[in-house]
C-alpha cells in the first residue's frame, strides 16, 4: 500500500466515527437513544436496513463465491422481497401499535415472560456470535494479506464501533450508515469499472459475460429438487423467505432500524426500498466476482489465494512439488488467454466456436484439478489448515491490481461494512439486554437517564464479548455461508414463535414455550447430522414450532377437559 492509500483509509474511518459522535452526542432520553426519537425518514430506514445486512463478509466473500462457483448464490435472496411485503403489512403495524422498544416485548403481551425471555436469549446468543463474526471476518483476511496483527486489528475495529455506538445509540448507527453505504457503493462501482478497463482492449463487457458463461459462471437459476444442493430456486424462495422473514421481522438488529421510522408508512417504504434494491445489489457484487474470474483468464493468478497456506508450504518438504504445480498453472494461464481471445474472436465473427468452447472447459477443468492438488499438499503440511480460499480472492485482486488511492478506498469499504453491521448488532444486543432482561426484571422504577446508561453499559459489555468471540474464531469454509448458517440454526424457532403469536390465537403460552424448546433441540440435532442444506433449517424450524405448538395446545386442552370431567 502507498501513502495515499493509508491517508484515504484512515481519513474515511476517522470521519465516520467523529461524524457519528458529533451528530448524536445529545441522545440522553430513552426514546431518543433506542428509537432515534422516531424521527427517521424512509430512505434512512432503507439504507440502514441494507447496511446492517451488508457486512464486510458480503464484500469479501461474495465475489470469491462467484469467482469459484458462479452466480448461483443469488438464489439465496429470491425470497427476500416476499418477506419484506409480509413484514410491512403484519409485523410493523403490530410493533408500532404496541409502542415496543424491542420485538420481544410483544411476546410477553401475547404469551408470557418466559417466552419473551427465551426468544430474547436465543437472539442474544446468535447475534453475539454473528457480531463477533462480522468483526472477525475482515480482520482475519486483512491481517493475513497485509501482515497486520490479527487480535490488534480485531480490537481496533471493535472499539471504533463501540465508541460511536455507545455514544449515540440507534441514531448514531443510522446517521453513520448513510455515510458508510455511500463509501461502499462508490468503492464497489469504481472497482467494477477498473476491472473492465483492465481487460484486453478487444474484450467488451458482452464478451466478458460470454467468457464467464462458457466457464459455467452465469448459471443463475437451478430448479433442482435435490435438498442437498445448497443453492436452488426452491431453497431460495422457501428457505430464503423464512430466513429473511425471521431476520428482518424478529432480529432486533433489523427491527430496531425500522422501529425508529417516523410512521408505519416511513418504516414500510424503507423495507420496500430494501426489497427492491437488495437482490440487484447482491447480483452486482456477484457479477464483480465473475468479472474478477474473467480478469484472471488473461492475467496470472496464484495457485492458492490464502498467503498463510502458501507460506506454510514454502517452509515444508513439499515446496518443490508445490512449485511444479505453480509452473503448470503458469503455462495453463498463457494457453487460457490465447483460447479465450480465439473464442471471443469467433463469437464476434459469427464463426462456429464449439471447439474453442470445449477447449476452454477442458482448461478450466485442468486448472481446477491443479488447485485441488495444491489443497491436498496444504493439508499434508497442516491437517488443520483451512484450504477454502474464496474469502481471499477479491482482496488479493484489490491489493495487486487496483491503482493507488483506490486500494485505500476499497479497504475503507471493507472496514466500513464491518463497522456498520457490527454497530447495528451491538446496538440491538445492548437494547435487548437492557429492555428485555434488565428492565423487565428490575422491580423498581428508574429514570430515563438510568436506562440510557444501562443500555450504554450493556452495549459496551456485548462489544467486548463480540471482540472476544472474534479473537477465538477460526476460519470456516466461506464466511458468507457461516454467518447465514449461524442465523439459520436459531432464526426458524424464533420466527415460529412470532408467526404463532400473530396468526394462531388458539395457541397459548405453555404450548408455544415448550414447542420452541423441543424445536430448537431438534434443529441442533439436524444441523449436527448435516441432513439437509442449512437454508432449509429456517423453514423446518418455523414449521416445526407451529405444528408442535398446535399439538401440545390440543393435548393440553384435552387433558384439562378430561380432568374437569
Amino acid at each position: 500500500m502507498q501513502i495515499i492509500d493509508w491517508i484515504v483509509l484512515f481519513s474515511t474511518l476517522l470521519f465516520i466515527v467523529v461524524y457519528g459522535v458529533v451528530k448524536t452526542r445529545k441522545s440522553s432520553h430513552i426514546d431518543d437513544y433506542i428509537l432515534g426519537n422516531k424521527e427517521t425518514r424512509w430512505w434512512t430506514v432503507g439504507i440502514s436496513v441494507m447496511a446492517t445486512q451488508a457486512s464486510a463478509i458480503t464484500f469479501l466473500s461474495t465475489p470469491g463465491q462467484a469467482f469459484h462457483d458462479g452466480m448461483g448464490f443469488i438464489q439465496f435472496y429470491f425470497g427476500l422481497p416476499l418477506a419484506m411485503v409480509v413484514i410491512c403489512f403484519t409485523f410493523i403495524p403490530i410493533y408500532n401499535k404496541l409502542k415496543v422498544y424491542t420485538a420481544y416485548e410483544y411476546l410477553e403481551q401475547r404469551f408470557d415472560l418466559k417466552t419473551r425471555s427465551l426468544a430474547a436469549i436465543l437472539f442474544l446468543v446468535q447475534r453475539g456470535l454473528g457480531t463477533g463474526l462480522t468483526i472477525y471476518a475482515p480482520a482475519i483476511i486483512l491481517s493475513t494479506i497485509l501482515g497486520w496483527n490479527l487480535n490488534l486489528l480485531i480490537v481496533i475495529i471493535g472499539f471504533l464501533v463501540i465508541f460511536y455506538t455507545v455514544s449515540g445509540g440507534t441514531k448514531a448507527v443510522n446517521v453513520t450508515q448513510k455515510q458508510q453505504m455511500f463509501i461502499i457503493f462508490l468503492g464497489m462501482f469504481m472497482a467494477f469499472f477498473v476491472i473492465l478497463n483492465l481487460l484486453p482492449s478487444n474484450i467488451s463487457f458482452t464478451n466478458a459475460l460470454e467468457i464467464a458463461g462458457a466457464n459455467n459462471k452465469m448459471n443463475i437459476v437451478d430448479f433442482s429438487l435435490d435438498p442437498n444442493v445448497k443453492y436452488t430456486f426452491w431453497s431460495g424462495i422457501a428457505g430464503g423467505f423464512f430466513l429473511s422473514l425471521a431476520y428482518f421481522g424478529t432480529d432486533q438488529s433489523q427491527v430496531g432500524r425500522y422501529l425508529s421510522g417516523k410512521s408505519d408508512k416511513e418504516s414500510q417504504m424503507g423495507l420496500i426500498m430494501n426489497g427492491f434494491l437488495k437482490v440487484p445489489m447482491q447480483f452486482f457484487i456477484l457479477l464483480t466476482g465473475v468479472m474478477v474470474f474473467v480478469f484472471f483468464q488473461f492475467h496470472a493468478a496464484p495457485l492458492h489465494f490464502n498467503p498463510n497456506n502458501n507460506n506454510l508450504v514454502q517452509n515444508s518438504s513439499y515446496k518443490k512439488q508445490y512449485h511444479e504445480l505453480e509452473s503448470e498453472l503458469n503455462s495453463l494461464t498463457q494457453e487460457k488467454s490465447s483460447i479465450n481471445l480465439l473464442y471471443v474472436d469467433h463469437l464476434n465473427k459469427n464463426i462456429n466456436n464449439t471447439a474453442s468452447k470445449e477447449k476452454l472447459i477442458e482448461i478450466s477443468s485442468k486448472e481446477k484439478a491443479l488447485r485441488e492438488k495444491a489443497k491436498e499438499i496444504i493439508k499434508k503440511v497442516d491437517h488443520g489448515a483451512e484450504t477454502n480460499d474464496k474469502d481471499y480472492v477479491f482482496i488479493y485482486f484489490i491489493l495487486n491490481y487496483l491503482p493507488k488511492g483506490l486500494v485505500g478506498l476499497l479497504l475503507a469499504v471493507i472496514l466500513s461494512a464491518a463497522m456498520s453491521s457490527s454497530a447495528s448488532g451491538l446496538s440491538s444486543l445492548g437494547t435487548t439486554m437492557a429492555i428485555d432482561i434488565y428492565k423487565r426484571n428490575l422491580k423498581v422504577t428508574k429514570s430515563d437517564k438510568h436506562y440510557v446508561n444501562a443500555t450504554q453499559f450493556f452495549t459496551l459489555i456485548w462489544g467486548i464479548i463480540a471482540i472476544g468471540f472474534a479473537c477465538i474464531s477460526s476460519l470456516f469454509e466461506n464466511l458468507i455461508q457461516l454467518v447465514n448458517i449461524v442465523g439459520s440454526v436459531f432464526y426458524g424457532t424464533v420466527l415460529g414463535i412470532f408467526l404463532v403469536g400473530f396468526y394462531v390465537k388458539y395457541v397459548k403460552a405453555e404450548a408455544i414455550f415448550w414447542s420452541a424448546i423441543i424445536t430448537q433441540s431438534i434443529i441442533f440435532y439436524i444441523f449436527y447430522l448435516d441432513i439437509v442444506s442449512f437454508l432449509w433449517l429456517n423453514f423446518i424450524g418455523a414449521m416445526l414450532t407451529i405444528i408442535l405448538s398446535l399439538i401440545i395446545q390440543y393435548l393440553s386442552k384435552k387433558i384439562t377437559t378430561n380432568s374437569i370431567v
